[in-house]
């Protein structure tokens, strides 16, 4: 909890009321925020909770597919951008004045320039704007730390730059909510709940986050921390709202599933998903579910323990949907009236006049951020997609793997391996080829540094076969031109990957290769443990840096022949 709150800085805002809950432990964790005045007919109260998650400090409109949404009929839509984002909340408010808006995470983090820039915090003046009651921690919330995280939410300069966007920053009006989140010593270090009064009734949001998050940010960023299971979590935030007399609840998990296809309100998600696992099975006072991580979309209904449906959404990512549960709240036993809850995702389209407050605080964002944005730095021949073929091969993917390996030649490297996850957007050719430093830091906003170390051909065959342990699908991993090699869908897992060659020399298990890679690969990042097991590990430059290098070298960059990773079957 803060030491002090603030007036919250949204139209439908009438007061703030802050009520402490002693917990084992510290503080926590009841919030209650009133966000409209009581309903007085005392019937069901009709209430809208809107959510949006990954946002990732998109502040203008996306480019290329990640600025698309597939309709329905799969007719691709224009999506997206902080203003737009704000125009639909404020349409979806007007047609349901009590409504509350939350985030399901990954507000900040892997952000476009003109949010990185300034430490996001742009974004977390938008967000504010917006009128934001609520949100859940993602795994980026962490990139720079938890110290960061708590800059963020409480205010103050940044220590190191100080405050680059405006002369002060207070931090975000609305709270971060980690129900699994503690220290080491098993002490809350987020709060794992909030309340929303919204017409007369009270509605409680929980928020977690994926308990794997260490695996997916560097070790520094979570030191101190720990993770816990997300339905343990939730049950006990979920146990003490009730003992509070909250019975209306809902969730926000930065977890989700995979998609399989469909339209934006479809329930077409890989069986066997983390969010789907964790919707199912927390407690049945739960009456809605929202999730994030996975940058998918779906609208489900899914049996809680007790056997009734409740929703399961995810909004895809980029501020490019907008989560839609309406419920009928019964304002004698505060219950949700779960046979009249609707479900929906709706695009955030560019066809309606954007939010001109918003619009004002991006325009700043942008146009400080322009002298180092602009500045061109290459030029490509066609589009540079982070999207491929089947065998999960992608044309951004070889140049920015191809870019690492010319970086760190100097070092030994004899192959370049680059993280999937690590590639944040297309380099789109429009509108004349001119690459941009702006475009090419949205590509990689991370500043991780490249390593090379040393591997066996057993241990980097080991690494390929990681692309599928551990998730229901799989996680192929950018390289350089230097390897090839064939796999099979298949074949057993930890047997998939085939016909290793490095410079058209097939690998010898025995023999060491200087293989470079990212600090966070090194590390054994996303799952990828037998980079840990390299040695004679050297540094080298940032992976920005290294792209930039080589879009320079090589004007008029074309994606290269997509033949360095085949399927058999």
């Amino acid at each position: 909890m803060p030491s002090q709150t603030r007036a919250l800085s949204r139209p439908s805002v009438i007061a703030l009321v802050v009520v402490l809950v002693l917990v084992v432990a510290g503080i926590v964790a009841l919030e209650v925020r009133n966000v409209r005045g009581s309903a007085a007919d005392g019937g069901p109260v009709a209430v809208r909770i809107v959510a949006f998650n990954d946002l990732h400090g998109n502040l203008e409109p996306p480019s290329g597919s990640s600025g698309e949404v597939d309709d329905a009929a799969g007719a691709a839509v224009e999506a997206g951008g902080a203003a737009y984002l704000a125009a639909h909340v404020a349409r979806l408010r007007a047609e349901a004045p009590d409504t509350v808006l939350l985030s399901v995470g990954d507000n900040v983090g892997a952000s476009p320039v003109a949010s990185a820039l300034f430490h996001d915090e742009p974004t977390v003046d938008v967000l504010d704007r917006l009128g934001v009651a609520a949100s859940t921690v993602g795994n980026h919330e962490f990139d720079e730390g938890f110290p960061e995280l708590r800059r963020l939410q409480y205010g103050g300069c940044h220590p190191v730059d100080g405050c680059v966007f405006r002369p002060e920053f207070d931090g975000a009006s609305f709270p971060f909510l980690g129900a699994n989140v503690t220290d080491t010593a098993g002490a809350p270090a987020l709060p794992a709940s909030t309340v929303v009064e919204v017409g007369g009734v009270r509605i409680g949001v929980i928020g977690v986050t994926l308990r794997e998050l260490p695996t997916v940010v560097t070790a520094e960023a979570v030191a101190g921390l720990a993770f816990g299971d997300e339905v343990a979590a939730v049950d006990t935030a979920s146990a003490e709202l009730t003992a509070q007399g909250v019975t209306a609840q809902v969730v926000l998990v930065h977890q989700g599933d995979e998609g399989a296809g469909g339209g934006p309100s479809e329930c077409s998600v890989e069986p066997g998903g983390a969010g789907s696992a964790i919707a199912d099975g927390v407690s049945p006072d739960v009456d809605a579910v929202f999730t994030a991580h996975t940058h998918q979309q779906y609208v489900c209904a899914r049996p809680d323990p007790a056997g009734n449906l409740r929703p399961l959404v995810q909004g895809l990512s980029f501020g490019r949907l907008l989560s839609v549960v309406d419920v009928a709240v019964d304002p004698a036993t505060g219950d949700v009236l779960r046979d009249r809850t609707t479900a929906r995702n709706e695009i955030v389209s560019r066809d309606i006049e954007p939010d001109a407050e918003v619009q004002a605080i991006v325009d700043e964002a942008v146009a400080d951020a322009a002298p180092i944005a602009d500045e061109p730095v290459g030029t490509i021949a066609a589009d540079l997609l982070r999207s491929g073929g089947p065998s999960g091969e992608t044309p951004l993917g070889d140049v920015i793997a191809d870019a690492q390996l010319a970086a760190t030649r100097d070092a030994g490297a004899q192959v370049a391996i680059t993280n999937p996850g690590g590639i944040r957007a297309d380099l789109p050719f429009a509108p004349d080829g001119v690459v941009t430093y702006g475009e090419v830091f949205t590509v990689q906003p991370f500043g991780n540094i490249m390593q090379v170390l040393t591997l066996t051909g057993a241990q980097l065959d080991a690494a390929l076969e990681q692309q599928w342990q551990g998730q229901s699908s799989p996680r192929i991993l950018q390289v350089s031109s230097t390897l090839r090699y064939s796999w099979s869908g298949a074949a057993p897992v930890g047997d998939r990957a085939t016909g290793l060659t490095i410079g058209g020399v097939p690998v010898d298990p025995e023999a060491p290769y200087r293989v470079a890679v990212n600090n966070f690969l090194a590390a054994g990042g996303d799952g990828f443990t037998a980079f840990a097991d390299g040695t004679d590990l050297t540094g080298g430059e940032i992976d920005l840096d290294a792209l930039l290098a080589y879009l320079g070298a090589d004007p008029d960059l074309a994606p290269p022949v997509q033949d360095r990773i085949t399927v058999t079957g």
